[in-house]
């Protein structure tokens, strides 16, 4: 079973924020944690993530570096600022209060 995109759809800053509080990191990485936490049920399109990496840094909740490899292509490193911390505890509670509005509205009531 895939995870329906429409019910993550919403929630791509949310889920690219929870990654970069476990550290700075770049796209393609963050995608394969993404993946691998849902045991390859779920990743993000290129180019939503990076829709959502240039949306982030505009609002101020996320910023950007060049790293220095020596091998390979430069990446491009992103990482949460503090104003990104606060948002992601605030959409993390929003989407607590949510899930379980929706879990009272499509579960199916008992007649006793």
């Amino acid at each position: 079973m895939s995870i329906a995109s429409d019910m993550i759809r919403g929630h791509t800053d949310t889920i690219i924020l929870a990654q970069l509080l476990q550290g700075d990191s770049y796209g393609y990485k963050i995608n394969r944690a993404i993946e691998m936490k849902t045991g390859g049920k779920f990743e993000l399109k290129e180019a939503t993530l990076y829709t959502a990496f240039r949306r982030l840094e505009q609002m101020g909740w996320i910023t950007s570096y060049w790293g220095d490899e020596n091998t390979g292509a430069r990446r491009r490193y992103y990482s949460i600022t503090e104003l990104g911390v606060e948002n992601y505890y605030r959409m993390l509670n929003e989407w607590e209060a949510s899930k379980q509005i929706i879990e009272h509205l499509i579960r199916p009531e008992r007649a006793e």
